[in-house]
């Protein structure tokens, strides 16, 4: 089942923006997407979890995440930010090991309104054959899980210390 709190619309031949509201702070938002610490607890969908989570948050530095699923199964993935805006922005660039050519951009906004956040991710694949090609993978449910993960996260931190 996909989830019913995220948004995947293709907004051009190879654009596609995702979005989700979280009951969180935008500062709270942004460190669950940029803090390794916090990034363990929620990245990847059920039965996937982060074995490798390397962040250097400023422009120019890069980002490797590794998931290991079910059967063991690893998908590996990285990056350069681009720009890092606390807590309303970040854009990176991303490379899955499995890609021949090409890398995206991806631009998150996080807007926060009356105690909630929307999350506006987009993502510019370098061609529509790629995108085309993320669509037909299971992405748009892997997504939706991840964001289940990271609501009921950061629910639970509204009881912890800072």
């Amino acid at each position: 089942m996909i989830s019913p709190g995220l948004s995947v619309t293709i907004a051009s031949d190879t654009d596609l923006v995702l979005t989700r509201t979280f009951a969180a702070s935008r500062g709270t938002v942004f460190a669950a997407f940029t803090r390794p610490e916090l990034l363990r607890r929620w990245y990847g969908a059920r039965g996937w979890n982060l074995v490798v989570c390397e962040v250097d948050l400023r422009p120019g530095g890069a980002w490797r995440f590794v998931s290991r699923g079910p059967g063991g199964a690893e998908l590996g993935h990285g990056g350069v930010y681009v720009e890092v805006d606390p807590p309303g922005r970040l854009v990176q660039t991303e490379v899955y090991d499995s890609w021949e050519e090409g890398e995206a951009l991806i631009t998150t906004v996080f807007d926060e309104r009356a105690g909630q956040t929307l999350m506006t991710t987009t993502v510019r694949y370098p061609s529509r054959e790629i995108r085309d090609s993320v669509l037909r993978t299971p992405m748009e449910r892997g997504a939706g899980e991840a964001y289940d993960r990271l609501a009921a996260m950061l629910s639970e931190m509204k009881g912890e210390p800072r």
